[in-house]
């Protein structure tokens, strides 16, 4: 199936590891020109040289005010254009109520919800009709994850924005998808098994309640979110996709 990237132009932001990156990868192997970004400069260049000759890696943060413009202008001057985004980010500070402190409130706020949003803002005044604007979310979007109490109060809020963008960029041509990872192998689930105190343990619980009775790769999530961004998928738009292995029990 020909998912029409050749040429398209998208920044993924958070991509110098885990899911950003395999979306990164699953983008350009088929053919598309992708700006990624990471907080460090040594590992997003690094990154951006593992993925290929058409990505490129810039330093930026996603709480920066700046770095949206700034992310967008460099597509539009290396590539000539700006088809879509997607923004990806690490996960806030695990913790319950009581463990959870104003400043890690504070940062989570600034990273997971406000730098997205703006990131979005900027993005949907420079695409055109056939743009898209993508989220990497959670399954908390839909139930909380223990645990994950700032997660828990961001995710859904960022959905709730997402889905009202979906509504006005909607008469412009532009999509707005969010995609819910669960049980996802990467360096951030593998952390959070750790906090149990048997990692091994934890692993072997989720995934007895995950229908398909595995951890899901970075690159099987890569691949839903670059088909999501994707010309293929031009009239999905306001959706939010689980990548779960079936473990949302809602329809």
């Amino acid at each position: 199936m020909d998912l029409g990237l050749k040429d398209r132009v998208y920044i993924v932001t958070g991509a110098t590891r885990g899911l950003g990156n395999a979306t990164a990868r699953a983008l350009a192997d088929d053919g598309a020109k992708v700006i990624i970004t990471g907080r460090d400069g040594a590992s997003v260049g690094e990154a951006a040289a593992g993925l290929g000759p058409d990505v490129v890696g810039i330093a930026a943060d996603n709480a920066d005010p700046s770095a949206a413009q700034r992310l967008v202008d460099t597509a539009r001057e290396r590539f000539g254009r700006l088809d879509g985004i997607l923004v990806s980010v690490g996960g806030p500070a695990p913790g319950f109520l009581a463990d959870n402190t104003d400043d890690q409130w504070q940062t989570a706020f600034e990273t997971v919800f406000l730098g997205a949003v703006r990131l979005a803002r900027t993005a949907a005044a420079a695409l055109g009709e056939g743009g898209v604007i993508g989220f990497v979310l959670s399954g908390s979007v839909h139930e909380p994850i223990a645990g994950l109490t700032i997660s828990n109060g961001l995710r859904p809020g960022l959905a709730g924005f997402a889905k009202s963008l979906a509504d006005e960029l909607g008469p412009r041509g532009v999509r707005v998808v969010g995609v819910l990872p669960g049980r996802i192998d990467t360096d951030r689930v593998r952390e959070l098994d750790a906090l149990s105190g048997d990692a091994e343990a934890a692993r072997t619980a989720n995934e007895a309640r995950i229908p398909l009775r595995r951890y899901g790769t970075p690159e099987e999530f890569g691949k839903t979110a670059a088909f999501l961004l994707s010309p293929a998928a031009s009239y999905l738009t306001g959706v939010m996709v689980p990548v779960d292995g079936g473990a949302r029990r809602g329809f």
